[in-house]
């Protein structure tokens, strides 16, 4: 398969939707389209439904599939899918059959949350994946600082179809080492901690960058992504001190409130309920003024 439009579609600010839920805690599926919406009306070209900032955990089966439809059916061919998946491996397998049944093109798959993993294991859990759907672009989730470049790149030998790599390990010279070594050209390296790492993890690599932050402005996600293009790194650090206190808060206490904060920010805008879903929990009202106080002033859709 040509796996270049797939690898370009990457090189981009891949957005992780919300899932917002009703007053009965169920789905509220007219508000996730349109909040879809308002992304693609942006310029967003790439989204991950079932992504940790859509509560991917907390979500049964049933939702995820449903939360995946929407998304393919609402993106068209306006933007890639790139469908998060994981668990056990039969469930990994069973959620990327069901992506590619619906239409996505690409599965991002969610670190194994087993506390014992085998570097080599991690090799066989994705090959597993990724050769029951040959025909989606592959991606895995890294989030462990101890899983090397080698690995990586075995992986991408057996596996012509894993191309990108979404890399959340804070530690800039880990990433550096750990890109070369599985292979620069190789995949695409996509920094998966958002916009505060973004201007480091590009200097050193990466050609696109995840987003929690895009569901409420995604005008400051593309205008990073424009700077960083042109190694403006003065207009993209001048937006990264923008959105800094909005991240910063999203990341206190090891990233308790990321999804919180972002529902909070939309729920001030009218645009969904602020309510998540254990393990995530609602705001107190000292916390909620600090998220209104933080977006003040950008310039919102």
């Amino acid at each position: 398969m040509d796996c270049t439009p797939l690898k370009e579609s990457l090189a981009d600010v891949v957005a992780i939707p919300v899932t917002p839920f009703d007053a009965e805690g169920g789905i509220e599926s007219d508000t996730y389209r349109a909040l879809l919406r308002r992304l693609l009306d942006g310029g967003i070209r790439a989204v991950t439904p079932n992504g940790n900032t859509g509560e991917f955990y907390a979500l049964t089966p049933e939702e995820r599939r449903a939360v995946t439809e929407m998304t393919v059916a609402e993106a068209g061919d306006r933007a890639a899918v790139i469908v998060g998946i994981g668990h056990d491996v039969p469930t990994a397998v069973e959620a990327s059959r069901h992506a590619r049944r619906s239409g996505a093109q690409m599965v991002m798959v969610h670190q194994p949350v087993h506390p014992y993993v085998s570097p080599d294991g991690w090799v066989d859990y994705h090959r597993a994946i990724a050769e029951a759907v040959p025909e989606l672009g592959v991606v895995p989730y890294v989030r462990d600082p101890h899983l090397d470049g080698d690995r990586i790149a075995r992986l991408g030998a057996a596996c012509p179809n894993v191309i990108g790599v979404k890399y959340a390990v804070p530690d800039a010279v880990r990433f550096a080492s750990v890109a070369r070594d599985a292979g620069l050209e190789r995949f695409v390296w996509i920094a998966g901690l958002a916009e505060l790492h973004a201007p480091a993890s590009w200097s050193i690599g990466a050609t696109g960058f995840t987003s929690g932050l895009v569901n409420i402005a995604p005008g400051l996600s593309l205008g990073l992504l424009q700077a960083l293009r042109g190694a403006d790194y003065p207009a993209a650090m001048r937006i990264w001190e923008r959105i800094r206190e909005f991240e910063e808060l999203r990341a206190e206490q090891h990233s308790a409130d990321n999804v919180t904060v972002i529902k909070e920010a939309l729920a001030g805008l009218g645009l969904c309920r602020r309510d998540v879903r254990p393990p995530s929990r609602l705001l107190p009202e000292e916390k909620r003024a600090r998220v209104a106080e933080a977006v003040r002033g950008w310039q919102l859709p």
